[in-house]
């Protein structure tokens, strides 16, 4: 971790840290942490007495682009997406003026790739990031998107904006440009009243986004932001308040619960073999040391894709699942390797195998050497493996489980070993005849399965991390002539 002025001096010479390529593959890859959901000041409220209603900048979250863009590099991240939302005539605001920041933003912090985006008021559900490639026509393209679908945009309100079939209509447009943005679902279930009762985004919401534009929507935020609720400005917990602002129901163990919940909505994605990943990140609007609920973007949690440092491949890695998270720099790197003969496949990918084979699962990681953010030296005390059947697409479509979903290995300190810088686990998976996902995920706490999380909960008691998975396909048996 890097402290002050020197901070300051390696993010504006364009140097900040990433993980190390896959020290067994020899890719010119590397993990490289960043944050897909990021308020500035503008992300604005609303004078209301004036028509059309005028923004208030810095009402709603505070920080210029370019300070955010500085904490995150301070905070090891590699990039970030500026994603704010609005109201009224709120795309003007975003060509205008944020847009324009951004762009200097770029120029005084070169150590941080910085994405144009906003935080999307989906019509007919909650909010996602909208993430645009990199390129000469960003800031247009983001403007006809929002100005054109956005549900909050028109000005007088128009409650055509907001239905499921506006959603699907802007992800069929989105779909016909030339360079794709990237959706990711935000707090999917952040209004959802109970466990399984979902609020405003549905399961079968997010499989119609999918199957209209599988190569748009990348999936959904695991771990929400706004973890640092009940943080008083001295960094004790004071308020019984929820992680995430899950105030209906509880995130687990940090994470909500449409990934958390084993066998649940994740897995019935992956079971029908969608390739839907998960994200983390901050949701930063104030910081909790200035009255805010927020963490800076990369001080708690973390997105790491699997990428070159270049927009595009970012972009693709976050498009394909080359993804881990991690909540309080659990770990700083992790490698999930299929593999049967000379063929192998990692997270994000998928492994095709001969019906009836071996499929030798290895899981590395790394578990950072310098404290996190909060100052503490946490330790992953349990690795999981998990592994679910993949028997193609659900007849419920608001479907929101897998019962092959299960945890096939644990793995404890006395059962991994040490390889350097690594700590490594291995199981073989025996006899694989039908499709299958696998996943990982890890903590540094004894709970069998992540537990709601209770109100004044100190995030940094409780730390997680998940990786996206890996497919494994069987190639279909050849029938018996004689049968």
């Amino acid at each position: 971790m890097c402290s002050g002025l020197l901070c300051l001096i390696v993010l504006l010479t364009g140097c900040t840290t990433a993980s190390r390529p896959d020290p067994l593959a020899g890719d010119t890859r590397a993990w490289l942490a960043g944050d897909h959901h990021v308020h500035s000041r503008y992300s604005v409220g609303w004078d209301l007495r004036e028509d059309p209603p005028a923004p208030v900048i810095g009402s709603e979250a505070r920080y210029p682009i370019p300070m955010n863009a500085l904490m995150a590099g301070y905070h090891g991240l590699a990039w970030m997406a500026s994603t704010d939302h609005g109201g009224p005539n709120h795309s003007k605001l975003n060509l205008e003026r944020a847009y324009p920041e951004l762009l200097r933003s770029r120029l005084a912090v070169p150590g941080v790739i910085q994405f144009y985006a906003m935080e999307f008021n989906s019509p007919g559900a909650d909010h996602s990031s909208l993430i645009i490639p990199h390129g000469p026509d960003e800031s247009q393209q983001l403007f006809v998107l929002e100005s054109g679908f956005d549900r909050r945009d028109a000005h007088p309100p128009d409650p055509e904006r907001d239905t499921k079939s506006r959603m699907l209509e802007a992800l069929r447009y989105m779909n016909e440009m030339d360079r794709k943005p990237v959706v990711i679902a935000n707090h999917p279930s952040r209004s959802a009243p109970g466990l399984g009762d979902y609020g405003k985004t549905q399961p079968g919401e997010l499989r119609a986004w999918h199957d209209t534009a599988p190569g748009i929507v990348a999936g959904m935020e695991g771990a929400p932001g706004r973890q640092a609720l009940a943080l008083a400005s001295d960094g004790t917990p004071t308020r019984a308040a929820p992680r995430g602002d899950y105030d209906r129901y509880p995130t687990l163990g940090g994470f909500d619960q449409m990934t958390a919940r084993l066998g649940g909505l994740w897995d019935a994605l992956l079971g029908e073999g969608r390739h839907w990943g998960i994200t983390a990140n901050s949701d930063s609007h104030v910081h909790y040391t200035e009255g805010g609920a927020d963490f800076w973007p990369g001080e708690y949690s973390k997105t790491y894709v699997y990428a070159a440092r270049d927009y595009d491949d970012i972009l693709a890695g976050i498009r394909t699942g080359r993804i881990f998270v991690t909540t309080g720099d659990l770990i700083s790197e992790l490698y999930v390797t299929a593999t049967a003969g000379e063929a192998s496949a990692g997270i994000g990918g998928e492994l095709a195998i001969t019906s009836g084979a071996d499929v030798k699962v290895t899981i590395r990681f790394r578990d950072p050497a310098v404290p996190n953010h909060r100052g503490d030296d946490r330790s992953v005390s349990r690795v999981d493996l998990i592994v679910g059947n993949v028997s193609g697409p659900a007849a419920d479509r608001e479907s929101d489980s897998n019962l092959t979903t299960r945890v096939v290995a644990r793995f404890t300190s006395g059962q991994w070993r040490t390889d350097g810088l690594y700590q490594e686990a291995r199981y073989t998976l025996s006899n694989v005849r039908d499709p299958i996902y696998l996943r990982v995920r890890g903590t540094n706490g004894d709970e069998p399965e992540p537990e709601p999380d209770p109100p004044g909960e100190n995030p940094w008691d409780d730390l997680w991390f998940y990786s996206n998975p890996v497919f494994v396909t069987p190639a279909r048996e050849a029938p018996d002539p004689d049968n």
